[in-house]
């Protein structure tokens, strides 16, 4: 009997070991994919950026930039970047639109026809152009390509214990549900989305989120 439990938790030890040196893997992997890829997209994407960002001084007064503390792995706080697609005292206009909420559990805020976005912010939402910026937060660190949307404080104030398992890995730019709909999807289904990824996740799962994140942008289903 002990030389059978000496042998099964030496198994345990080496399953263990390999288990972290596979996980440290895929993270240097994943790692490189999003330094690289977010990279080559600014360098590219420049031209396009600073059109959008002439584009938002000239119809409104306020910072091109919309910055905005979110919660990131493990419940760490960060600075996302945005392109600002709101008038500039968007957050005080909220309460008196509050009741409008389309999110049916309350958790998250979304209105089809948000009377605080102006009109460039309609279109670079539409096309997600407005979340370009944060390829700067993937090459800091902050974020991955791939991986859960970062909530607000006060979104994750409202989670439930399974709902915090998103938090156990890097928020990305797009995820699973952001590629089935985005807003179109009730959040319930977007925690199961991303409870999902997290499970299953590989660098070949994220290479092709990031291949269907092209077609769901093109068709701009559920973006708003």
């Amino acid at each position: 009997m002990r030389a059978y439990q000496v042998k099964s938790s030496w198994k345990l030890r080496v399953k263990s070991r390999v288990w972290k040196l596979k996980f440290k893997s895929h993270m240097l992997m994943k790692r490189s994919l999003d330094v690289l890829v977010a990279g080559l997209a600014l360098c590219l994407l420049s031209p396009l950026l600073l059109l959008v960002g002439v584009a938002i001084k000239l119809e409104s007064k306020g910072p091109v930039f919309f910055k905005q503390q979110r919660v990131g792995v493990n419940g760490t706080g960060f600075t996302m970047f945005k392109f600002r697609s709101m008038v500039v005292d968007a957050e005080a206009r909220r309460t008196a639109i509050e009741h409008a909420n389309e999110m049916q559990n309350g958790v998250l805020f979304k209105m089809k026809r948000d009377p605080r976005i102006t009109r460039v912010g309609a279109l670079i939402r539409k096309a997600s152009i407005d979340e370009l910026p944060q390829l700067i937060n993937v090459i800091k660190g902050d974020m991955s390509l791939v991986g859960p949307r970062p909530p607000l404080a006060s979104e994750v104030a409202q989670y439930s214990r399974t709902d915090r398992v998103r938090l156990m890995v890097l928020p990305g730019i797009t995820c699973i549900w952001q590629v089935c709909g985005r807003s179109d999807i009730p959040f319930e289904q977007q925690v199961e989305l991303d409870l999902q990824y997290i499970e299953s996740q590989s660098i070949w799962v994220d290479i092709m989120l990031l291949i269907k994140t092209i077609p769901a942008v093109l068709t701009a289903r559920g973006a708003y």
